[in-house]
């Protein structure tokens, strides 16, 4: 029996809902003081969205790209959505391997100033790439 690598779209949407609850959960332990605690949990952000990527690359490499059905004003959203989503999660992987940096070096300020960047851009493709999934798929 043959892998289906059509099921690699829903690996992908909970490894961005993964994601995006551990950078929720990453936040409010800094906020709280709890440093080892978003230490862990942020490391397991960064986990997820580099098994997203591989996944990621896998699935469009064996199934394409899937396009949206949807007609009407819907697909006006779903283009908003998708091209925002797009665009921000190039910058995604760049902007979490240089914060993840930062913080492992110590360089707790400029850890900051850019996870305050970071954080919002990296929540919004998580979440958008669930809405894309659900938008696409479902």
């Amino acid at each position: 029996m043959a892998f289906d690598f059509r099921q690699l779209a829903t690996v992908n949407a909970t490894l961005n809902g993964a994601s995006a609850l551990l950078l929720v959960a990453g936040y409010l332990a800094v906020r709280g003081g709890r440093l080892v605690l978003h230490r862990r949990l942020m490391k397991g952000a960064f986990s997820c969205a580099v098994l997203f990527l591989v996944s990621y690359l896998v699935y469009h490499a064996e199934v394409g790209s899937v396009p949206f059905a949807g007609v009407g004003p819907i697909r006006t959203v779903y283009f908003a959505i998708l091209i925002s989503h797009t665009v921000l999660a190039a910058a995604v992987p760049v902007l979490a391997v240089i914060t993840l940096r930062r913080a492992l070096r110590g360089r707790f300020e400029a850890h900051r100033a850019i996870a305050r960047w970071t954080l919002p851009i990296w929540l919004y493709v998580s979440v958008t790439g669930i809405v894309v999934y659900w938008m696409v798929y479902r």
